[in-house]
């Protein structure tokens, strides 16, 4: 069965997936983290530094290039690769990570309409010659549903859609990932209060800035492509060093996009029924989250749904 450690960013995951690791040895670790899979993006995505890795094999880390744009589709193929490889080899796959679309990926149903360079360039020429707004009309048109989920300022995404619509024939939403696991696996999820939160995050910033965050994103200019570059952290430390701002404000911009990108996450990974809750702060955080291991192993785990609490099936 797959573990995942999910929630929040600054709530310690990758404390937790180290220390059920080592519990649960012979176990190793997938990163679900999007920016994580950047080489050279390692003080400003938190990165567990090698030396501080407890001999665990870690896998998906450093894995693109920066000018290199992420796909989750490529994400979904080689993290289920790794899980097979790992699990063949007689160990267990901790999955750890806050980008819940990955996470998503990697556990779930979930299936990726191809792509036409033609029509999503077609489409980016209109955006840009009529007007982000025509397209979202027309996407509020054929899929009321995902015009409220993407909004009216996301291009990327509106174009993406339209796109998917227009090569399926069928609405956008309809190609959304379902709350089915592929394979046997139980979601631990870390939490806090916000107060609390609002704190780890201010100290994670403070500690970055300290650690060189400036520099790094100072060496990586440049070579930083259209996704690395939109990184929390990255994105603010780019303007400080273009002159659009003080090294003050960039530093507050980082932390409360920081705090925005937390509750972001929260929001995600709370509407998923099947993520089993841990306070972050807990003194007996890990001996909570490997009883949680220990139930779902066997199949005594309870889980919400929707509809109310069922049995886990080891099956489903």
């Amino acid at each position: 069965m797959i573990i995942a450690v999910v929630g929040p960013t600054a709530t310690g995951k990758s404390d937790l997936a180290l220390d059920l690791a080592q519990a649960l040895a012979p176990a190793e670790i997938v990163n679900a983290d999007a920016y994580q899979t950047y080489r050279g993006m390692d003080v400003g995505t938190a990165k567990v530094p090698f030396d501080e890795r407890r001999g665990i094999e870690h896998h998906l880390l450093d894995v693109l290039d920066p000018a290199q744009d992420s796909s989750v589709a490529d994400y979904q193929r080689d993290a289920r690769a790794v899980v097979a490889d790992v699990q063949a080899r007689g160990a267990r796959a901790v999955v750890v990570g806050g980008s819940g679309l990955y996470v998503r990926a990697l556990l779930d149903h979930m299936d990726f309409p191809g792509t036409d360079p033609a029509v999503r360039a077609a489409l980016e020429q209109r955006a840009e010659d009529e007007g982000l707004h025509v397209l979202f009309a027309e996407l509020e048109a054929a899929d009321p549903d995902a015009a409220r989920s993407i909004g009216p300022r996301n291009a990327r995404r509106v174009v993406r859609a339209l796109e998917v619509i227009a090569l399926t024939g069928q609405p956008y939403t309809a190609n959304l990932p379902r709350q089915e696991y592929v394979t046997p696996a139980v979601q631990i999820g870390l939490d806090c209060d916000r107060e609390t939160l609002d704190a780890r995050v201010a100290s994670r910033v403070a500690r970055m800035w300290d650690e060189g965050l400036v520099d790094e994103v100072a060496a990586l200019r440049g070579r930083l492509g259209r996704t690395a570059a939109r990184a929390v952290g990255y994105a603010e430390v780019l303007e400080l060093l273009d002159g659009a701002c003080t090294p003050e404000q960039a530093r507050d911009a980082v932390t409360a996009n920081t705090r925005r990108l937390a509750r972001k996450q929260m929001g995600w990974f709370g509407r998923d029924p099947r993520v089993h809750w841990l306070d972050a702060q807990s003194p007996t955080l890990l001996a909570d989250a490997l009883a949680i291991v220990a139930a779902a192993d066997e199949g005594r785990l309870v889980e919400r749904t929707a509809t109310g609490p069922v049995r886990r099936s080891l099956g489903s």
